[in-house]
């Protein structure tokens, strides 16, 4: 089978569980029986509640961001309780409202894990969710090239380390996005210093937009929506109570918002000219970019350095400030806004997504499988 990783399926000590996977990029999503490690006695057991759609499960399960390994359990927003811990076990108990995010391991060791920061780990890098390696010798089924299975599954087990807490307040449901689309966003404002009163725009109202939205307002930013077309107007305003709007298809009105935003969060997925951003960004602000569009992008030195612009990226963020997410989005009540589904309808939510066609994620009861 193209992409399938020696030992996925290897007679290794644990159990079976349900998932919803694909075995080739061209095949469809279908129920499939896995199988999950015994807990080490460093390792959390625990039993999905919920698991939401992220688009980059769409990239992965149909190999756009290179070969995937098949068959594959996608999934990275999952929300769940704790089944059972390992004797070792500190941080959680049996019955803790827990989540896991887009990481499972790292090396723990390199100067950026040391700092908190699992997802730059240098190479040969973090332990993704699924369609991942074992890659380090602490890593359990390392010796047998073990490939990752994700959150599309009724239970999961993952090292104490890279599991949070979720605050009970807030719905499991509506939290779980929070485990992608809330720290992909969350981890640039807080990282290149977004403070109340400053003017912050968000272009693309999808699912990292519609939390860009909430997180930026709760912080005490002015909070401007960037959208093609006036479609989404309603929703920016009315619903997520953005302060503002700017269509980017306006000329007047773009020259109107030129150098005026100090933070503006390019969540476009899709091929786009940053360009306009940056034109859109104050003089000592910051254009950062957490989409990932599949072409390269063209900037000319001359829109930054006049004006001492800055261009940044962003990758997901560490367990510590994903705690520090999930604490703030438990004072202040922010979940995202979801859409449950079925998993038999699974496939159709894909095409939905494709088009854009969902506020903000699809979220599908684990135990439903």
């Amino acid at each position: 089978m193209s992409g399938f990783t020696e030992g996925t399926f290897s007679n290794f000590e644990g159990f079976e569980t349900k998932a919803w996977g694909a075995m080739s990029p061209t095949s469809p999503l279908t129920p499939m029986t896995i199988k999950r490690r015994t807990p080490a006695p460093t390792d959390v057991h625990i039993k999905t509640l919920f698991a939401s759609a992220c688009h980059s499960d769409i990239h992965s399960v149909r190999s756009e961001w290179g070969k995937g390994v098949f068959p594959m359990v996608p999934g990275h927003e999952i929300g769940g309780v704790v089944e059972a811990v390992g004797s070792s076990v500190t941080k959680f108990k049996v019955g803790d409202t827990v989540g896991v995010g887009c990481m499972v391991d790292s090396c723990r060791s390199c100067r950026n894990c040391r700092k908190g920061l699992e997802q730059y780990c240098l190479p040969p890098g973090p332990v993704m969710t699924y369609n991942s390696p074992s890659k380090y010798p602490h890593t359990p089924g390392f010796e047998e090239k073990r490939t990752q299975y994700g959150g599309y599954s009724k239970d999961i087990v993952v090292h104490e380390g890279f599991v949070c807490s979720i605050p009970t307040n807030i719905d499991l449901a509506a939290a779980t996005p929070l485990l992608c689309a809330g720290i992909t966003v969350w981890s640039p404002m807080k990282h290149y210093g977004l403070k109340a009163g400053d003017k912050f725009a968000v272009a693309g109202l999808g699912g990292l937009g519609s939390m860009a939205v909430k997180l930026a307002k709760a912080m005490g930013a002015h909070v401007t929506v960037i959208s093609r077309g006036k479609s989404k107007m309603s929703d920016a305003l009315d619903n997520l109570k953005a302060d503002a709007f700017l269509d980017s298809t306006d000329a007047d009105a773009c020259k109107d918002a030129a150098d005026s935003f100090d933070f503006l969060l390019d969540c476009v997925g899709a091929n786009h000219d940053v360009s306009q951003y940056l034109g859109l960004t104050a003089v000592d602000g910051k254009c950062v970019l957490v989409g990932l569009p599949p072409d390269s992008m063209s900037v000319h030195a001359f829109q930054i350095v006049p004006k001492r612009k800055s261009l940044c990226g962003s990758m997901i963020g560490g367990i510590k400030e994903t705690q520090e997410m999930l604490n703030f989005c438990g004072e202040h009540n922010i979940v995202c806004d979801i859409e449950m589904a079925d998993w038999e309808n699974i496939n159709e939510c894909y095409t939905r997504m494709i088009a854009s066609d969902v506020k903000y994620r699809f979220v599908f009861d684990a135990q439903k499988m």
